[in-house]
């Protein structure tokens, strides 16, 4: 018997409400899932506005064909709650139908900021209010044309609608063979509003913090608050006690609903994964929200950041370091070009504003090297409607195959015949670069950073320790060094570790310094260390928190003048390197000097404490690094390893080739980059000798069939935006 697609589908809604109905009754169980991929490749495919529904059934035929096997969609509440009680499923019944068919997997992405417009008018009080103190109003949204109203999830009478939402939602699709989990935090900012409900939780956050509102008053420096009920949340930075507490406020109620998401879908569905992802910039935000989920991810687009290799590695890096071993996928990657946005204005076509098939290659080759366990591209097909149509998909405007979709197609083939490959993973780095989040705070509250080098102003500006801390990666990187993100809590996985930017430090990360380096560890802080300490106050002795004796000497003299220190010239154990933003000057209380300023002042100290030793710098050559890119700065930072008596894992004979080292499992694989636009001949030297090498991953019948091994040195040719991934026995 045949059935028309309409009657098809009312018995699939009918299936549906039935095994919603038998999961909450006790009923015999659901039918058996799909199985989870090997390497989860595909795409985010509908925002209800997009694609047209008579192509649905195609399309997912025809990403079938290519090897897609994930599909996320955005479960918009403001999409589905049409009115109040009333949900519309149609829609996303079908897409679940579609990849079962297909044998595609469903993230389920919830979005409960966007509420439904009818809200917008029954909960006044609950609408987000800006610094300003303006109301959001009801409004279409660019990243999926549709209409929804920002609500303040603060307000239990909004929140109590998102938890009914969430929970239907999870309660229908728990058990569909397609679902494979929930993504439940989209890119990780965590969201600010000055509405009263959140002024009052701040209140309640401060209270446990300090207890009394004198305490409160004296850490502020505000003596006239009075009672609780006077306490507010900080317009502007002036007052540097008050602004990062709402800083850290904001990141714990974030991770409070996020938690509050987990909890509302873990009493509903215990199979399948949660899911979140962040943005691959640094931010505390991305170790918490890993530690909370299954599966963590990243979205990274080069239209918004520049097409220069050094980003995406940057951000893949990041959200390795924070995902501290769990899967992590690329939830948000480039598939297509972006248009008339404000990121790309000024920039060449070819510098992410556009991509073509060999774009689409070395950038998913780049996530994998560096650790990514999945990709998903930011659209399947394009929007057709809103300031963003015709971006980020690798399909054509009317669901037509193209070059970068059949690249894609390649990949995710390869990928899923290949699962031994990613049971092995990145070898820990050679150098682990501290993020410290009160020091990214500070420099934020204060405004420190003056944009330029590569990358512009876009993540480096505006923040000097976002700047350092790039600048310092960029510096190893240019080298083939791999250098970690490491959370200030597991510095002690590293032997060495580069601090960016520390003007602020707390005592109890001051305290973690110290100990790292009793037990061994080799330091190497840039200038300024604690000068501001807790709650952002001046320390009267420079280094301060205790600080000097750690590194065996005292502030002589210091200059913050950032505007004109953007290229400071100092000597640093023989090499001339360039620093940034401010100089500090030192006289000994016991270590070294092994560094000069132009006046001949001491700008580097040298000390020995308990098993380890520091190298203090007076200035912050990572933010040199980003701004000027001297070669001697370069070599300043490579030799850091022999000051620590390490060597390099794996080296490369060209510095524009970029190798990376898988260990696990599933064998040892060497991973050669090549993001250029010319074919490279390249050695690389590794850790060890092997006697075999096999080639797994190379997109290309010009160039030699095989890598050549020798001891422990490989040769190999990379085409053009390409890699070649070879297995080593």
């Amino acid at each position: 018997m045949k059935f028309t697609p309409l009657v098809r589908f009312s018995l699939f809604s009918a299936v549906l409400a039935l095994t919603a109905a038998s999961a909450s009754s006790g009923a015999e169980p659901a039918p058996a899932p799909l199985p989870n991929p090997v390497f989860p490749f595909g795409a985010v495919y509908f925002r209800k506005s997009s694609p047209p529904e008579q192509d649905w059934e195609s399309d997912h035929k025809t990403a079938a064909d290519l090897g897609m096997n994930i599909f996320r969609h955005w479960f918009m509440w403001a999409s589905i709650e049409t009115s109040p009680g009333h949900y519309d499923w149609r829609d996303y019944d079908r897409m679940v139908q579609l990849e079962g068919q297909n044998h595609i997997k469903v993230v389920i992405a919830e979005n409960v900021l966007g509420a439904p417009e009818w809200m917008w008018d029954k909960y006044p009080k609950s609408r987000v209010v800006s610094a300003g103190g303006d109301e959001s109003y009801p409004s279409v949204v660019t990243g999926s044309a549709t209409g929804n109203a920002l609500m303040c999830l603060d307000n239990d009478d909004v929140r109590a609608e998102a938890g009914k939402f969430l929970t239907a939602l999870a309660t229908r699709y728990r058990d569909m063979p397609a679902t494979i989990g929930y993504d439940l935090w989209n890119e990780s900012n965590p969201p600010e509003c000055f509405c009263d409900a959140t002024q009052e939780k701040f209140r309640q956050w401060l209270k446990a913090k300090y207890g009394t509102i004198e305490k409160l008053g004296k850490a502020w420096h505000r003596y006239s608050l009075g009672d609780w009920e006077h306490v507010h949340a900080p317009h502007g930075n002036i007052g540097y006690a008050d602004a990062l507490d709402w800083a850290a406020f904001r990141r714990d109620s974030a991770m409070q609903m996020l938690q509050w998401r987990i909890d509302l879908i873990r009493a509903v569905d215990k199979r399948n994964q949660i899911i979140a992802h962040g943005t691959g910039l640094l931010n505390e935000i991305e170790w918490r929200a890993s530690a909370a989920v299954d599966t963590y991810g990243y979205t990274w687009v080069a239209s918004r950041h520049t097409n220069d290799p050094w980003m995406q590695f940057n951000a893949v890096d990041i959200v390795r370091g924070g995902a501290r071993g769990k899967p992590f996928w690329h939830a948000e990657a480039t598939g297509g070009p972006l248009w008339l946005q404000p990121q790309v204005v000024g920039r060449p076509l070819e510098d992410g504003r556009s991509s073509d098939d060999k774009d689409v290659r070395v950038w998913s080759l780049i996530d994998m090297s560096a650790g990514a366990s999945g990709i998903q591209f930011t659209r399947w097909r394009p929007l057709l409607n809103g300031p963003l149509f015709g971006a980020f998909g690798p399909m054509g405007m009317d669901g037509s195959v193209t070059p970068q979709a059949e690249m894609a197609g390649k990949l995710a083939k390869w990928a899923n015949a290949n699962p031994n490959v990613w049971k092995s993973h990145p070898v820990r780095g050679d150098v682990g670069i501290v993020f410290v989040q009160e020091s990214l705070d500070f420099a934020g509250i204060q405004g420190l950073g003056t944009g330029g080098g590569r990358g512009g102003g876009g993540e480096g500006g505006g923040n000097g320790h976002v700047q350092s801390a790039q600048g310092a990666y960029q510096a190893f990187f240019d080298s083939n060094i791999q250098a970690d993100f490491v959370s200030i809590d597991n510095i002690d996985e590293y032997p060495l570790v580069y601090l960016p930017f520390p003007e602020m430090l707390t005592q109890a990360t001051a305290d973690k310094l110290r100990a790292y380096v009793a037990k061994g560890g080799h330091l190497v802080s840039e200038g300024c260390p604690g000068y501001f300490g807790d709650s952002g106050a001046v320390g009267t002795v420079q280094p301060n928190l205790g600080l000097d004796k750690l590194f065996g000497a005292r502030e002589s003299y210091v200059q913050f003048t950032p505007d004109l220190l953007t290229k400071l010239p100092l000597t640093v154990k023989d090499k001339a390197i360039t620093g940034q933003y401010f100089q500090q000057e030192y006289r000994l209380t016991g270590g070294q000097a092994v560094g000069q300023y132009a006046n001949g002042h001491i700008a580097a100290v040298e000390n020995t404490t308990g098993s380890g030793k520091t190298l203090l710098i007076g200035t912050f050559p990572g933010g040199g690094y980003f701004r000027n890119h001297t070669p001697a700065t370069r070599e300043f930072f490579a030799s850091l390893l022999t000051w620590a008596g390490l060597q390099q894992q794996v080296r490369s004979s060209d510095a524009q080739v970029k190798a990376r080292l898988h260990r696990g499992p599933g064998g040892t694989y060497l991973w050669v980059v090549n993001p250029t636009r010319t074919p490279k001949t390249v050695k690389i030297t590794l850790p060890g000798n092997f006697q075999k090498a096999t080639e797994l991953w190379q997109e290309s019948s010009s160039l030699p069939d095989a890598a050549s091994i020798a001891g422990n040195v490989v040769t190999t040719s990379v085409s053009d935006r390409n890699a070649a991934v070879i297995r080593l026995e």
